[in-house]
């Protein structure tokens, strides 16, 4: 370990790839499910309702959301890296859960422990990253580690599709979660270095004030990380009902498994790509603009999907979407880092995360429930509406000026 570390991405370029690695490895264990989950539902355990499908989705919001705020509260406590090492113990029985799964009850199994893995390992490598680069390339860290983490979602998404329509739901697609879960457990325990030192030497020099509550000012008292908070609320609020009823949606309009596949793959491979070029942006431009235009962004791409019918036309709302998902994704973490003490950063950053994924079961019960009751469109329509008043919060509570670090 340094003990006299300095800051920046060309001085920790080795540590900060292998964690940029490490998460692709995570994103890839929530792709495994992003295609097929939904189809196994109804194929394999003869699940019909919308609300019950999705209820995998609700709990496993709601676990990585509890997960993210114990994991950034105890990160100074326990070290991130050995949470980090921890979340990848608890991921390795989630793909052969899959692969065995006799009742939807173990479907559910699976998904609380994919939810305390998700939580453990991308809040540390967020806050690992954020430690080593310092404040002038935070937006250009996140662009990389959510790009990576996402552009496996995507990749993986894909390939699960692919492999499913090729030769079945089970066991083929859950085969690369065994192995992204081993060399995910293997490199965080053998390779990766705490981070403890480079958040000393930050604090030394950061004029920031301290938050006199982290949870209440994050939440919603402080305009600016109240605002960021609600908006990763309803990021997550309509990612969550994309993952759980875009591909039912596209059932219903007679799209093959293949088709949905790349459909449901084209979102988070723009907003993993897009964030390579939106994370370095959101080191130069405005964050509240960059915020705002997101999430109106994804509100007209929802609103629009709710009257798609061809493949092109899903595929081209699919890439805004994930556009608009892209502009937003890095520039959350990157301003809630801005307006958090260092020493504060890492609970400001679990706090601000479990809201967000909050937004998963939030997002799956609100759709799952409006679509039982009144359709598949309207459930579109709803998201898209919360999507876009939460832009408009934006526009309102955020006062647009850079914190002094």
């Amino acid at each position: 370990m340094k003990q006299n570390p300095q800051l920046g991405l060309k001085e920790n370029w080795r540590q900060f790839t292998l964690l940029v690695i490490i998460n692709a490895f995570v994103g890839g264990m929530v792709g495994l499910e992003r295609t097929i989950l939904p189809e196994m539902a109804e194929a394999d355990f003869g699940i019909a309702a919308r609300t019950a499908i999705l209820s995998f989705i609700v709990v496993f919001g709601i676990v990585k959301a509890i997960t993210n705020y114990y994991t950034g509260a105890l990160a100074d406590k326990v070290g991130r890296k050995k949470l980090l090492t921890l979340g990848w113990l608890i991921g390795l029985p989630v793909p052969i859960i899959l692969i065995f799964a006799p009742s939807w009850n173990w479907v559910i199994f699976a998904n609380v422990l994919l939810g305390i893995n998700q939580g453990l390992t991308w809040s540390s490598t967020v806050v690992m990253k954020i430690d080593l680069v310092g404040e002038k390339n935070r937006g250009l860290a996140m662009g990389l580690n959510e790009s990576a983490g996402y552009l496996a979602v995507g990749g993986v998404a894909f390939l699960t599709g692919w492999i499913a329509a090729e030769y079945g739901l089970r066991p083929y697609p859950f085969y690369m979660g065994i192995a992204f879960a081993l060399i995910g457990l293997l490199s965080s325990w053998l390779l990766v270095r705490d981070t403890v030192h480079h958040v000393a030497v930050e604090t030394t020099a950061s004029q920031l004030p301290k938050l006199k509550n982290v949870f209440r000012e994050t939440s919603w008292k402080n305009n600016n990380l109240g605002a960021i908070t609600q908006a990763g609320l309803a990021n997550n609020l309509n990612d969550g009902m994309v993952w759980g009823l875009l591909p039912i949606l596209l059932a219903a309009k007679g799209f093959g498994l293949e088709q949905i596949g790349k459909i449901v793959a084209l979102y988070p491979a723009v907003w993993g790509l897009g964030q390579l070029l939106t994370g370095k942006l959101a080191d130069h431009l405005s964050k509240k603009k960059m915020l705002f235009w997101g999430m109106a962004a994804q509100a007209i791409a929802l609103l629009l999907m709710a009257f798609a019918n061809s493949f092109v036309q899903f595929a081209a709302l699919a890439f805004a979407l994930g556009a608009g998902t892209a502009v937003v994704y890095p520039t959350f973490l990157a301003a809630i880092a801005d307006y958090a003490h260092p020493q504060q950063r890492a609970g400001s950053i679990g706090v601000f995360r479990l809201w967000r994924d909050l937004g998963y079961a939030v997002g799956a019960l609100i759709t799952g429930l409006v679509a039982d009751f009144f359709g598949i469109r309207w459930a579109v329509l709803a998201i898209g509406g919360l999507t876009l008043l939460s832009a408009l919060v934006i526009a309102v509570r955020m006062d647009g000026k850079r914190a002094a670090g």
